[in-house]
C-alpha cells in the first residue's frame, strides 16, 4: 500500500466535493439555479453562496488570514441571507467568489500544518485538521442537497460529471423502479 499525505488526502476530498457543487449548476437557467425547491427555500445557487462564507470563515478568519473584503450579505439583517442569491447577484459573480474562496482556503491549507490552531469566536480552539474534516462534511452535505435538487429540476443525477454512479437504465426502467418502490412503501403501511 502506498503511503499518502493525510493533509493531501483531506484536501483532495474537499476539492472533489467543491467540484460537485459547481457541476450541479451546469447548463441550468438563472431561474432553475435560484428557485426554491424545498419548503425551507433550498436552492442551488444559495448552497454555493453559503459555502463561500463557510470557506472564508473557517479557513480565513479562524486562522487569522482574513479574505480582505467583506461579503455583502453578511451585513444584511435578513436571516438566511447567505442561502439565496438576490436578483443583482449574478451566477458568474457567485461562482467566481466561490473559486476565490477556494484559492484563499487552499493557501491556508498549504501554509499551515494539520495541527495548526485556529480560533472561532465563542468556541474552543480548533486545528486545521478539524476544520478540514468539518468542511469536507459541510460541502459534501450540501453536494448531496444539490444532487437531489438538480434531479428535481431536470432529472440529472449522479456523483460526478464523468460518472453517474447509477444503474445504466432508460427512463422507462426508472419509472418502473420508482413505481415498485412506491408499491413497497404502501405495502409497509399497517
Amino acid at each position: 500500500m502506498t503511503e499518502t499525505d493525510p493533509k493531501d488526502d483531506l484536501h483532495r476530498y474537499l476539492q472533489q466535493a467543491r467540484e460537485v457543487m459547481l457541476w450541479k449548476l451546469d447548463g441550468l437557467s438563472e431561474y432553475d439555479l435560484r428557485r426554491p425547491m424545498t419548503p425551507t427555500g433550498t436552492n442551488l445557487l444559495g448552497l454555493v453562496k453559503h459555502l463561500v462564507g463557510c470557506e472564508l470563515g473557517y479557513f480565513g478568519a479562524t486562522f487569522g488570514r482574513p479574505f480582505g473584503r467583506e461579503l455583502p450579505w453578511l451585513a444584511d439583517d435578513e436571516p438566511n441571507a447567505d442561502m439565496w442569491a438576490r436578483a443583482d447577484e449574478s451566477t458568474a459573480e457567485i461562482v467566481a467568489l466561490y473559486r476565490q474562496a477556494w484559492a484563499h482556503a487552499d493557501a491556508t491549507i498549504g501554509a499551515l500544518a494539520l495541527d495548526a490552531v485556529g480560533h472561532i469566536p465563542g468556541r474552543e480552539p480548533v486545528t486545521l485538521h478539524r476544520v478540514l474534516v468539518h468542511m469536507i462534511a459541510e460541502t459534501s452535505r450540501h453536494a448531496g442537497h444539490a444532487d437531489i435538487i438538480r434531479e428535481l429540476v431536470d432529472g440529472a443525477a449522479g456523483m460526478r460529471r464523468d460518472t453517474g454512479n447509477l444503474p445504466d437504465a432508460d427512463a422507462q426502467w426508472w419509472a418502473d423502479y420508482r413505481e415498485r418502490l412506491e408499491r413497497v412503501a404502501r405495502e409497509s403501511l399497517p
